[in-house]
């Protein structure tokens, strides 16, 4: 909301300047975002008087004017054909630096002296509309009335600061003039100078609230309300005798400062108020308007084109204001094209209604149009104000001379009662830390205009209308402390047993696992956690997976159930950006749902989930590395070597999406923790990606199993005796399994078992393998002997031919 200094002290007497009034207004709960100047670039811009015209004796397309500053006479060369003897324009003197940055000093122009630059709007940054005709093009010409030597930003309004409030929600009142003018009068205790109609917004329905002086009820207009709930009340004022106009200087200067462009004076004039009084208006040319005006719903598929000259397709959500032809505008946003205020406008009937903010928003953000009306609509409107809003329309249309009311239709339902709210003294005290007496919040109340009555220090206070934020007990107390003051409240240490700071186990985990990631050369990303329907059906769980009702994007209309898609996605745009390499991970939540239609919130789980592309960088010493099927089980060995765990991987039973010899389901114990594989060449091609590996892992069994912090030992003082053994095996037993029964076949003694060949064929029997392992021995107490170290072997030879059926390869 941008409120401007000067159409605020003629509401309010307020003796400080727009930065001051800024602090004491963000002091008090409403945030100045910003404080404008609007003369900034006017400072040494001044009106001044042709005199007299006369060519440039040196160029041909050039001019030098003698013109008048009242003190002073001066010659400024130009360029400009649109100048006249007589003519009152801005002239820049020299020190002046203009809204467009250009600076003026005094020049030299073939061989002439000038003294200045006579400006045009656009080197003012000026609106057109505010010059005369003549000026398009060239030169601005003012008014001949304006008077010479004056400054321009005085004449033209603009020795004005304007204060952009930082409005939220709960505080829909300061979007009126009258109410900020209310607000700086509580929080300064300056005198208020409201419009009478703006007095008349507080009353209770019955008197001055349900009617307009001298304006009787339009008995031929009529106004059907479909639905309540959406359109509690809805009013509208005949206006006849109309005269379209330009609006006066003063309201399109005001209407310039507050953000919104003057149109003519109807337009302006429903501008203006919804400015000054907070109520939405909207004006139709009456004579386009076939019988009844309908509030209701759309008709699905029904077509409106608005005033912005778009044609849009409604639906039955979507709430409209029609009459017996078909649609007039949409309710609270954008008015329709043939039904608009023209030049040839004669009748009006200019809307004032309070519609359903949830209705009103829904519309607004399906067709992507938001206005000033639909803004206000969505925050909250005073329905108590709609006829009094009116009244002022009908106040300035016959001060302006723009048309003659001549009646009133106002149709309602069941309005919200005013809202009565019980404050203690006692709460107030002790909710706010602070000993506040009742003379103090007395003093409040009579400062925020409330009607009260008082008990035993129990207050009974009856809310205006405008205050829509005031329901309950504690934000009357909220009152009571901006006014009396935010830092008279103590400050005091919070009380109860503190804890230590530290990260929890499973943050722990979560920063040692992404160090580690990043360490192994893996970036981490972000994605979403919608996802498309179809690849997150293929990856994830589809029995498990929650549609959305409202998706931020038409496509993503589901909670992932895994983080796969997504990752291939990220893959897929870097790699049509030739990004062609990269390694890249996600931690984060998937969401499966427990039952269907969901009754309860999804179960979270939280999973690492990868994507290689490509190679690693080329350096000087070696090749690049590639992100094949062995350097991501590579990274799955890092993380079990960092939190001391041991990854059993089998063939993985779904083979539809991971290429047949290329993947593996990865077990801790006999628990499935996740998988790791290259995409089948199907969806390699689908994704456009070229071998890409992917993996996903649950993190809940392995933060389950993990071990703590390691612990330091000293370097062994005894040698190590290293031992090869070679067995041959059925090409189906895993060599992971053999390498952890040897593990527990050698004991303590049996530090370290690597495998370090694997082969097929001639002399190894068909379906058969030989794997080769690397054993070491190593005890922290003494030396080991051949002996120790030849019987360990054997028994270990022996223990993996009962178990594997192995042979011993000599």
């Amino acid at each position: 909301m941008k409120v401007s200094m000067e159409w605020l002290r003629e509401l309010v007497d307020i003796q400080v300047d727009g930065l001051e009034l800024a602090e004491i207004l963000t002091r008090g709960g409403i945030e100045v975002g910003s404080v404008e100047a609007l003369d900034r670039g006017f400072e040494y811009v001044v009106i001044g008087e042709i005199v007299e015209i006369t060519k440039h004796p040196n160029a041909e397309k050039l001019l030098v004017c003698c013109v008048n500053l009242g003190n002073d006479q001066v010659a400024i060369v130009t360029g400009a054909a649109n100048l006249r003897q007589g003519d009152r324009v801005p002239v820049a003197l020299p020190g002046a630096e203009l809204p467009n940055g250009v600076k003026i000093g005094i020049s030299t122009l073939r061989g002439v002296e000038s003294r200045g630059m006579l400006c045009s709007t656009e080197e003012l940054l000026l609106d057109e509309a505010i010059a005369a005709q003549r000026s398009k093009g060239g030169i601005m010409i003012l008014p001949p009335d304006a008077p010479i030597g004056e400054s321009v930003a005085r004449y033209l309004g603009l020795d004005d600061m304007v204060l952009d409030l930082e409005l939220y929600p709960n505080r829909p009142d300061c979007l009126a003039m009258v109410n900020v003018a209310r607000e700086v009068a509580s929080l300064t205790g300056a005198a208020l100078r409201l419009p009478q109609w703006a007095k008349a917004e507080r009353l209770q329905p019955g008197s001055a609230n349900r009617a307009i002086p001298g304006v009787p009820e339009a008995h031929d207009v009529k106004i059907a309300v479909q639905d309540f709930r959406l359109c509690a009340r809805y009013a509208g004022l005949l206006v006849e005798d109309v005269r379209v106009a330009p609006s006066p200087q003063w309201m399109q200067r005001r209407l310039r400062a507050a953000g919104v462009r003057p149109i003519n004076n109807i337009v302006d004039i429903t501008n203006y108020c919804m400015l000054e009084m907070g109520q939405p208006l909207h004006a139709f040319d009456q004579d386009k308007i076939h019988g009844t005006v309908h509030v209701r719903r759309a008709n699905p598929g029904e077509k409106l084109q608005t005033l912005d000259g778009i044609l849009r397709t409604l639906d039955e959500d979507m709430l409209l204001i029609a009459d017996d032809a078909g649609p007039l505008g949409l309710a609270g946003v954008m008015g329709g094209q043939e039904s608009e205020v023209t030049a040839g406008t004669r009748r009006l009937l200019i809307e004032s209604a309070h519609f359903a903010g949830a209705s009103i928003r829904r519309t607004s953000r399906r067709l992507g149009l938001v206005s000033e009306a639909s803004a206000r609509f969505e925050k909250g409107v005073n329905a108590y104000g709609i006829v009094a809003t009116l009244g002022r329309v009908a106040e300035l249309l016959q001060q302006l001379g723009a048309g003659r009311p001549a009646g009133l239709v106002d149709v309602s339902g069941h309005l919200p009662a005013l809202p009565r709210v019980e404050l203690r003294t006692s709460r107030t005290s002790g909710l706010l830390g602070v000993e506040v007496s009742e003379a103090e919040i007395r003093q409040v109340l009579d400062r925020l205009n409330f009607s009260y009555v008082v008990h035993d220090g129990q207050f009974t206070v009856s809310v205006p209308s405008y205050r829509l934020d005031i329901q309950i007990e504690e934000e009357l107390i909220e009152e009571i402390a901006r006014l009396t003051g935010y830092d008279r409240i103590p400050a005091t240490l919070p009380a109860g047993q503190q804890t230590q700071g530290r990260r929890s186990p499973e943050q722990e985990f979560r920063h040692r696992l992404r160090h580690l990631l990043v360490g192994l050369g893996l970036d981490e990303v972000l994605t979403y956690s919608f996802a498309r329907p179809e690849p997150d059906a293929e990856w994830g769980n589809r029995e498990q997976s929650i549609s959305l009702l409202n998706p931020l994007r038409e496509e993503l209309k589901v909670m992932r159930t895994s983080m796969v898609p997504g990752l291939l996605e990220v893959a897929q745009r870097n790699v049509s950006r030739r990004n062609t390499d990269l390694a890249i991970f996600e931690l984060g939540h998937v969401y499966l749902a427990e039952e269907l239609p969901l009754k309860a919130l999804p179960r979270e789980v939280l999973r690492l989930a990868g994507v290689t592309v490509g190679k690693s960088k080329r350096h000087w010493r070696a090749a690049g590395c590639p992100y094949d099927f062995f350097y991501v089980k590579g990274v799955f060995e890092a993380i079990g070597r960092e939190f001391g765990l041991i990854f059993d991987y089998r063939l993985p039973e779904n083979l539809n999406l991971l290429h047949p010899g290329r993947a593996a389901a990865v077990y801790l114990d006999t628990i499935e923790v996740g998988f790791l594989g290259e995409i089948h060449p199907l969806q390699a091609k689908m994704w456009n990606l070229e071998r890409a590996v992917v993996f996903e892992l649950d993190l809940a069994p392995l933060m389950a199993k993990t071990r703590g912090a390691a612990k330091a030992a000293p370097n062994p003082r005894f040698p190590a005796v290293q031992r090869d053994l070679a067995v041959v095996v059925k090409r189906d037993v895993p060599a992971s399994a053999v390498a952890v029964s040897i593990q527990k076949l050698g004991g303590g003694l049996l530090q370290q078992v690597d495998l370090f060949d694997v082969y097929t064929g001639k002399p190894i029997p068909e379906e058969h393998k030989s794997l080769a392992f690397a054993l070491r021995y190593q005890s922290w107490e003494r030396t080991l002997t051949d002996e120790e170290v030849n019987l360990l072997n054997g028994r270990i030879l022996e223990g993996i031919q009962q178990e594997f059926g192995a042979e011993w390869r000599r």
